[in-house]
């Protein structure tokens, strides 16, 4: 683990790291290129609000999701199958990283998405690298979610629901939206039993840096709002 100032050093390799370490490196900044450069090599800014430094983690293991694993239980098609909900892409990210702030999870202490995340992962949809996918209802968001996509790797961050099944419908949409695109891997970061019912599985760190090594390499296009229908 080494701590990181404000000038942009290359990470140490997580590789190099002890398995049970999951915290990488600390501190440094949220600055676009430090993001990309994080995120290239699997490590993601996750620290509770107000909490300082910033601390750069690569779980030991990875949950993740290979998209021909996606799992889609009966109960859920049904609901796919009936829904009535408008589904677009990247058509409110700034509000679904809003609403995915505000959602009250019981195992944690306040949020990760701070105010300063925010601003740096929005500047990353600027740049076409950060994405979200949305639900509708009446013109109403309801349900959402977002990630950062490189490679063929879309790293899910976080999604929220207003209203039952409308983040799952979305989810299923945009896996395989992005499948169909190219996407070989969907990391979860963390393992969820929500995610675990879709198919996600955990595996160790260096089995993610062997998949990571050859999907970053693929340059798919994310899908548009076309896609998902």
């Amino acid at each position: 683990m080494i701590w990181l100032d404000d000038q942009l050093h290359l990470f140490p390799s997580p590789l190099q790291a002890p398995l049970e370490q999951d915290i990488i490196a600390i501190g440094g900044d949220l600055n676009p290129r430090r993001l990309l450069l994080g995120y290239s090599l699997g490590l993601f800014p996750w620290y509770n609000e107000g909490h300082t430094p910033i601390l750069w983690q690569s779980p030991n293991p990875r949950f993740v999701l290979l998209p021909e694993l996606l799992t889609v239980n009966r109960s859920l098609r049904r609901a796919i199958n009936r829904s009535d909900l408008l589904l677009t892409i990247d058509l409110a990210f700034s509000e679904v990283l809003s609403r995915c702030a505000a959602v009250e999870r019981p195992d944690q202490d306040g949020t990760w998405l701070n105010p300063n995340l925010i601003s740096a992962l929005t500047s990353l949809h600027h740049l076409g690298y950060a994405h979200s996918a949305e639900a509708w209802r009446d013109g109403k968001l309801v349900g959402g979610l977002y990630g950062v996509a490189m490679g063929g790797i879309f790293y899910g961050e976080s999604m929220f629901t207003e209203e039952p099944d409308a983040s799952k419908v979305t989810f299923v949409a945009l896996v395989k939206a992005i499948t169909k695109a190219g996407f070989r891997l969907i990391d979860c970061q963390a393992h969820t039993p929500h995610l675990e019912r879709f198919g996600a599985i955990n595996i160790s760190r260096p089995h993610f840096h062997a998949l990571l090594r050859e999907y970053i390499r693929i340059q798919p296009h994310f899908p548009s709002t076309a896609d998902l229908r």
